[in-house]
């Protein structure tokens, strides 16, 4: 104070200041850190929504031809599965990454997706019932049409239900991980074991004959044991999948986003748009990922649409609707269960041990060369299995396969497990990773993820049954080609595939997990 006058208002705030940079400035707030439970609890929906599509790969092929639909066209069934996950996938990540719902960006698409997959399930469990209250004959070697009609809508609702959760699931998990790329790693690992998970059990539930003894009303005048079976499983498939999906949505919550905050003007840009410009972001990794991706869904898609077919076919050697076929398609069905089982495992010990790898990318090439490998195989056991018939009934013996080949077949199956674990964790973290590198959201680029993937089963679900009638009708055609994928894939990634960018705020980020995942359900 100055001849008895007050200080003026600026000279009290410069007093102010000088007050403020003397006191020494409090620590910054620790970061945000979400609890493991709540990433595991999320991570476990991923058993309800593959224990369903563990069935739908399992015994929809040969249940639609037990309806009357030839297997020539039986893969146009499945371009329900690529044309959806196009479309869907892609629009759920991009406005999940934007909803602005009280509830949470993600939740609100799980929960709707969870009813789509329920509707879904009575339709194709019930299909044959429904066609027959509408008019379809009960003769064997008739066509159900109405049957088929129903069934069609609801594998297609069953697509997009599953498309709608997948993603925004993903999503969810990555949000849990704060940006961290060990946290990252950990979530992609506890979805893939929990997929294992929920395969194991789709594909063991599959492989049992006796199940609809659970469900005994599933058993109708239209419905036999097969199609009981069919549908117990489905019926006990979604009673899992509401149980999983109500637990992680009432036990962990999202913030939402505010209709008010500055994320408004980007609700303006059109999806299509908004794809575009992510697009010509995508550093030149992301295209390599993406590059991978399609070539690796070329591999896998061609097997998981005949994979059972395959066993009662050409391994056991029956005809659709005979006890032999039906013997091999529950032995496919153990088989995948098998594969399952050891993704599981494979999934748990890379999340413990792939920090000494070299690079993710590298990983996850072994497993194409391993995949390439064992599709090839699926000739050497073809070959054999027709061999051994020959021999067997021109001797007037059994002509169910031999306990070897049996044994074999059931090996195979196992091995492709390790291949199929890494190809759930790997590319989903790498994206992770690429697209948090260039401030790219979650959901958006986990979609386009899945767009690289879906192309390549579309036009796979487009040719496979021609190309396999042009051939003789069998299924090998198709693995043939998923074989050179995958060799042409492991390649690609162990030759010219980048190694995924370190973060410096990440403390996990040794030169050793820059790889890693360089790690991470379908």
């Amino acid at each position: 104070m100055e001849n008895g006058k007050h200080p003026s208002p600026l000279q009290l705030q410069l007093q102010l200041r000088l007050q403020q940079q003397q006191l020494p400035q409090p620590p910054p707030l620790p970061p945000h850190q979400t609890p493991l439970w709540k990433v595991v609890v999320v991570a476990s929906i991923g058993a309800g929504v593959q224990f369903g599509w563990a069935l739908q790969f399992s015994l929809l092929t040969p249940y639609v031809q037990l309806l009357g639909i030839p297997h020539k066209w039986a893969s146009y069934i499945w371009l329900c599965g690529p044309i959806s996950g196009l479309v869907v996938q892609p629009l759920a990540g991009f406005y999940s990454d934007r909803c602005t719902s009280k509830f949470g960006r993600r939740r609100p698409f799980i929960a709707a997706a969870t009813a789509l997959v329920a509707v879904s399930v009575i339709l194709i469990g019930f299909a044959a019932d429904l066609g027959h209250l509408s008019g379809d004959s009960l003769d064997a070697g008739a066509a159900k049409p109405r049957a088929i009609t129903i069934f069609v809508v609801g594998f297609w609702i069953l697509d997009v239900g599953n498309n709608l959760l997948m993603d925004p699931c993903r999503a969810f998990l990555a949000d849990l991980s704060d940006g961290n790329q060990r946290k990252t790693r950990k979530a992609s690992a506890f979805f893939a074991f929990f997929t294992a998970v929920g395969q194991v059990l789709g594909y063991a539930a599959g492989s049992y004959s006796k199940l609809h003894r659970l469900l005994p009303f599933t058993s109708t005048q239209a419905c036999n044991v097969y199609c009981a079976n069919l549908k117990t499983c489905f019926l006990i498939s979604i009673t899992l999948l509401l149980i999983l999906t109500i637990i992680a949505l009432s036990t962990v919550s999202e913030d939402p986003i505010s209709r008010f905050s500055g994320e408004k003007k980007d609700k303006a840009v059109p999806f299509w748009g908004e794809l575009l410009s992510a697009l010509k972001e995508f550093p030149r990794s992301m295209w390599f990922l993406l590059l991978a991706m399609s070539l690796n869904s070329t591999a896998w898609f061609g097997f998981k649409m005949y994979d059972t077919d395959w066993v009662g076919r050409e391994v056991y050697g029956g005809v659709v609707g005979g006890k032999l076929y039906s013997s091999g398609v529950s032995a496919g069905s153990l088989g995948l269960m098998l594969m399952a089982a050891v993704a599981g495992v494979t999934a748990v010990a890379v999340m413990l041990v792939v920090r000494g790898v070299k690079g993710g990318n590298r990983v996850w090439g072994c497993a194409n060369l391993l995949l390439a490998v064992c599709l090839a195989m699926t000739v050497c056991i073809t070959k054999v299995a027709e061999t051994t018939r020959q021999h067997t009934v021109a001797s007037g013996g059994a002509t169910a396969p031999a306990a070897g080949l049996k044994a074999a077949t059931l090996s195979l199956f196992a091995v492709m497990g390790i291949a199929q674990a890494i190809t759930y964790i790997i590319p989903i973290s790498l994206a992770s990773i690429f697209c948090s590198s260039f401030g790219g959201g979650q959901g958006l680029s986990l979609g386009v993820l899945n767009i690289a993937g879906v192309i390549p089963q579309l036009v796979v679900s487009l040719t496979s049954g021609p190309w396999d009638q042009l051939f003789g009708g069998g299924n090998l055609p198709a693995f043939v080609v998923g074989a050179i994928a995958a060799a042409a894939n492991g390649v690609f990634l162990l030759a010219l595939f980048p190694s995924p960018p370190r973060t410096d705020h990440d403390p996990s980020s040794s030169s050793v997990l820059k790889i890693t995942i360089s790690a991470p359900s379908h």
